[in-house]
């Protein structure tokens, strides 16, 4: 052991502090050297369960169109009535999954002059019929309360006042009849579209329309009553047009509100209205179901059974690009949402990264059109086909690694040759293994906020702290910055979007929640929805990192290499990675301490989570004081506002790079002077390449290796 590491306390103000405090497990001297000189000099590449390199193009097409002729126009009538006796939430949700399941692409826009039917063709039509039908089917007395409550919704809404407590709901009583009951759900979504319905064993309960209310921050009530009625009729070929609008930041407000909320089922674009010149940018938004375009390639029933939504696989490479940078570029070329992306890992920023993806409700053929559009953002995508489900984090044996590190020298006051402290560096690692900490990228490169630290924030139910974490500037003088220090200073979450760059997706995305639900706990609970679940997941496993980090430090500088009484092992020889339960975890005895029954490499520490033991040593009092000092209790590992539950894992403290080769290059550097004149100086750099398993971090290896904090 070269270093002693008990983590100090205190909290950091720099990543570097917080890794130099942590120990190795080899006894080599090291080197000196620079790591990511370029994205091009640290490739990563995933790889796949079966072994295969994802960067691989297969053999396969790339894409296929499907040329099976549409079905007859009846889709919306033959799944709109079995779908009414469910929740509304169900209710949405099932129609969602099966309209966008089996969309296209759409290339050929129809001209605005061409006759369109509009939400008042769709849904004026019969309107007297379905206020007749809802007499028919309710009672004098309940349907004259129906309106009751349906006036004073509107009346406290007009006058601005919030709705306390539970959201209010009125019951019209049992319909036995289901038929009956699709018809007076639909019914009295037509003619309020303000309410929602809600079907509980065949009772019906009418309850406000939390969305309604929402898009009528952004729009007229007009609009948006029109928009409700045009979205429950389903209307084939159908489209409604929201009034020109010459807000530019206002427009991409109303395109976020329909796409996070209803763009599974309809798109948004954008066109030039009447008149429209430098003087008048008026632009109209209109709206569309993704379903009813592009018939001729449309899938026919059999092919997307209803309910069932087409996954679409590719490879993605990117370079120098943040991953949720990447996929919320993508997510808006494509017209969904951020989390119907999923991905086996997370991969660097500044590096050209390769990992496999799946996006939902987008066909190959549309994943196909945007090739051209993404490759200015330094990204591609190939291998492009279809699956039949989404990735699931952790579903990947591991990643391959081929990085250059440039500008080689010794250690301050080491004298040895520097060729052989690199062989010595290499072949002991090779030997023993690294210390399996998490990577810097894992809690955020900036001086003043760590991701952990808004994790920490996130379990403690601490929202709005949260938020200003995540919200504050670094010592940085550049728009991002300046628009998160205007934040801070005024929480005026209008003015903050009009300054955050268009490309930073999280940051926008909250703020624009935060816009319209107001900086409040209960607003930052809704910000944070703003983001997909694995974002949100993220930063609660960024303080579980951190804590598991100093956990493994405490442990080797406590025991050293000696596996003692009340260790933890993995008793499954063949684990490369954190998921395995908890009976594949043994508590060593004292007896087999004695006995040296286990090796180091088969130590586990647990990372934190409601469902996992604690080793029953020093290392198990440790974890207990850790969670004491930051208000914690495993019991804790829950945050339901937010839809997170962390069971916790156990993560192995020792690792070995497998297949490693290396190779050293003298490269000229003229830039050494010496008394006025140049001399010729050759730089040393070290091309290696390796595997790692799942969930380890190739800047933890070579840390191990060079003995030297990046």
């Amino acid at each position: 052991m070269t270093r002693p590491c008990y983590l100090r306390m205190e909290e950091d103000v720099d990543f570097r502090i917080r890794f130099s405090s942590l120990c190795f497990i080899t006894d080599h001297v090291g080197f000196r050297g620079t790591i990511k000189s370029s994205p091009s000099d640290f490739v990563v590449i995933e790889i796949d369960e079966q072994g295969q390199l994802v960067n691989k193009a297969t053999d396969d097409p790339v894409y296929k169109i499907s040329k099976v002729q549409p079905e007859p126009n009846n889709f919306a009538k033959k799944t709109k009535l079995d779908l009414q006796n469910l929740s509304f939430e169900e209710r949405s949700n099932q129609e969602v999954s099966t309209l966008a399941g089996c969309s296209g692409d759409d290339q050929n826009h129809q001209s605005r002059s061409e006759k369109e039917d509009t939400v008042k063709d769709g849904a004026s039509k019969g309107e007297e019929g379905k206020v007749d039908i809802i007499s028919s089917l309710l009672d004098e007395r309940t349907n004259e309360l129906l309106n009751q409550f349906a006036g004073d919704i509107k009346e406290k809404w007009s006058s601005k006042t919030e709705l306390i407590g539970p959201s209010p709901e009125f019951s019209l009583g049992r319909i036995l009849d289901k038929n009956q009951r699709a018809i007076l759900h639909s019914a009295i979504r037509q003619k309020f579209p303000f309410l929602v319905t809600v079907g509980k064993n065949s009772e019906i309960f009418v309850k406000p329309n939390l969305e309604y209310k929402e898009l009528c921050h952004l729009v007229s009530e007009e609009e948006a009553f029109d928009f409700f009625k045009y979205l429950d009729a389903k209307k084939e070929n159908s489209r409604f047009t929201f009034k020109p609008d010459t807000n530019k930041d206002h427009r991409k407000a109303v395109h976020h509100f329909v796409n996070k909320k209803f763009g599974n089922l309809v798109e948004t674009k954008s066109f030039p209205g009447l008149n429209y010149n430098a003087s008048n940018p008026n632009v109209v938004i209109t709206v569309r179901f993704r379903e009813k375009v592009h018939k001729h390639r449309k899938r026919s029933l059999v092919e997307c059974p209803e309910g069932k939504v087409i996954h679409t696989a590719f490879t993605l490479r990117k370079e120098n690009l943040e991953m949720f940078e990447a996929v919320g570029f993508l997510a808006i070329k494509l017209g969904v949402i951020p989390s119907d992306f999923s991905y086996a890992g997370l991969k660097d920023k500044k590096a050209i990264t390769y990992q496999a993806m799946v996006v939902r409700k987008v066909t190959p053929e549309r994943l196909k059109n945007i090739e051209k559009e993404i490759e200015k953002k330094r990204m591609n995508v190939f291998n492009i086909h279809s699956v039949e489900d989404s990735l699931r984090l952790g579903q990947l044996k591991g990643n391959h690694f081929d990085i250059v590190i440039r500008n080689l020298k010794n250690q301050i006051n080491d004298s040895a040759n520097l060729k052989e402290r690199i062989l010595e560096a290499i072949e002991n690692v090779k030997s023993k293994g690294f210390v399996n900490y998490y990577g810097p990228q894992r809690f955020g490169m900036g001086r003043k906020v760590h991701t952990d630290q808004i994790g920490l924030a996130l379990l403690k139910s601490e929202m709005v702290k949260a938020v200003k974490l995540f919200l504050t500037p670094e010592d940085l003088d550049n728009p991002v910055n300046r628009a998160k220090k205007y934040f801070l200073q005024t929480e005026d979450a209008k003015g903050t979007l009009s300054l955050m760059p268009e490309l930073k997706v999280r940051e926008r995305a909250l703020l624009e929640s935060l816009h319209r639900f107001g900086v409040t706990e209960e607003g930052c609970i809704q910000a944070w929805f703003s983001l997909p679940h694995s974002m949100r997941i993220f930063y609660v496993h960024a303080y579980s990192s951190k804590i598991w980090n100093e956990a493994v430090s405490y442990r080797l500088t406590t025991y050293g290499s000696r596996v003692v009484e009340g260790d933890l092992v993995c008793l499954d020889e063949d684990v490369n990675d954190e998921h395995f339960p908890n009976s594949k975890v043994h508590l060593v005895t004292e007896e087999e301490e004695s006995a040296n029954s286990y090796a180091i490499h088969q130590v586990v520490l647990p990372v934190l989570g409601y469902n996992i033991q604690y080793p029953k040593n020093k290392v198990g009092q440790w974890y207990q004081e850790i969670l004491s000092r930051d208000g914690l209790q495993t019991y804790r590992f829950k945050v339901p506002t937010l839809k997170l539950n962390v069971p916790g894992c156990y993560r192995q403290i020792l690792k070995h790079p497998h297949n490693l080769s290396y190779q050293l290059m003298e490269e000229q550097n003229t830039d050494v002077k010496t008394e006025g004149s140049h001399i010729h100086e050759a730089a040393l750099s070290l091309l290696i390449s390796f595997d790692l398993d799942a969930s380890c971090y190739a800047t933890i290896c070579l840390r191990e290796i060079m003995k030297h904090d990046f």
